[in-house]
């Protein structure tokens, strides 16, 4: 599936926002995630209930303004593959952040779009308000 959001913002400010992989509790979802800390190439997500999220972080190309990840533990929904990607692309002063993750079982891409998609609008308010927390 295939969210996307186009961000008030320059495309390289949003990249060093997406590429900042363990400031994702800071820069991109606060309040979603509470802490995010990196091990080797593993980022654990914290989220507020406590529940943890370990991501492999896939690759990181600047050259491409390109994330990627894999969910390999802690997942609340019945998946056993999640992998995703977000891409930055310019659009004059602003910029497209394109999400696309692939899930199975298949059945579960419906919840997980609804997921993705209220991510990325928080994403979006995040970025163009400004908010960080320290």
């Amino acid at each position: 599936m295939r969210v996307e959001a186009v961000i008030d913002l320059p495309a390289d400010e949003v990249w060093d926002a997406v590429a900042d992989v363990g400031a994702v509790h800071r820069r991109l979802l606060p309040g979603r995630v509470l802490d995010a800390r990196v091990e080797g190439d593993s980022r654990i997500l914290t989220m507020p209930d406590g529940w943890q999220v370990r991501e492999v972080i896939v690759a990181v190309e600047d050259d491409q303004r390109r994330l990627a990840y894999a969910v390999v533990e802690g997942q609340r929904m019945p998946l056993t593959y999640h992998h995703a990607s977000f891409q930055v692309f310019g659009e004059g002063g602003s910029a497209r952040l394109v999400w696309v993750t692939d899930v199975l079982p298949h059945a579960m891409a419906g919840v997980v779009r609804g997921v993705a998609e209220r991510g990325i609008a928080e994403i979006k308010q995040t970025l163009e308000s400004g908010t960080r927390q320290a």
